[in-house]
């Protein structure tokens, strides 16, 4: 590995590398589903799939159970990824390296909110609407919404990532080498370690908070 390129430790190359092939796998068959039931601001020329809707509900709750896995990994590991009290006021150095730095922070606890507000409107609707051409249900628009935020903030959060790092930092991710402070032990120590920043906390409790309801508002729908 050149010395250049950023070191990424295991487990997040791990959880980043699933989420990641399952968000884009999810905005896919999102669109498809979309695409074959519904139309109504433009489509493209796609083959049928009749089982697609299904294959989405299925990437899209894979995704919900791996999502709380990387949320914490996120919160409690690679905080200093995400977005910190002084981000915005970094703001004002319009384009000076700790803009860009900052503005890629926001992208990347954007997306977290972002994929969290998918899993809970997926997990609202229900599978008979779309065959059956209900399309105004507002737990589908949301989730349209939903599909337009994972998506800018997905692709906010590639550019800029390769603005920030540039190709070494894409590649750090796809790097299979392995240092020795990467041990279960050390990652249990940081999980348990309570950060300072109240503002990621409070995004952190946003964050979980809305992927348990994911889980149990289905229950009373």
């Amino acid at each position: 590995m050149s010395p250049s390129t950023p070191y990424q430790p295991i487990l997040l190359r791990i959880l980043h590398g699933t989420n990641a092939i399952l968000v884009f796998s999810a905005l896919i068959t999102g669109f498809w589903v979309y695409n074959t039931y519904d139309k109504r601001w433009g489509s493209l020329t796609l083959p049928k799939l009749d089982a697609i809707q299904g294959i989405h509900g299925t990437i899209a709750l894979t995704l919900l159970l791996t999502l709380p896995v990387f949320v914490l990994y996120s919160f409690r590991i690679g905080y200093r990824r995400l977005v910190q009290d002084q981000s915005f006021s970094h703001l004002t150095e319009v384009g000076k390296p700790i803009w860009w730095i900052s503005i890629h922070r926001i992208a990347n606890t954007l997306t977290l909110l972002s994929a969290t507000f998918a899993v809970i409107t997926g997990r609202m609707m229900k599978e008979e609407w779309l065959p059956a051409g209900e399309i105004s249900h507002s737990w589908y628009i949301a989730h349209l919404v939903a599909w337009l935020c994972v998506f800018f903030s997905v692709a906010f959060h590639l550019l800029l990532g390769i603005k920030v790092g540039g190709v070494p930092l894409l590649m750090s991710m796809f790097n299979r080498t392995r240092r020795s402070g990467d041990k279960l032990s050390n990652w249990l120590q940081d999980l348990r370690l309570e950060r300072a920043s109240k503002l990621l906390k409070m995004i952190e409790i946003v964050v979980i908070g809305g992927i348990i309801l994911a889980f149990i508002l289905p229950v009373f729908n």
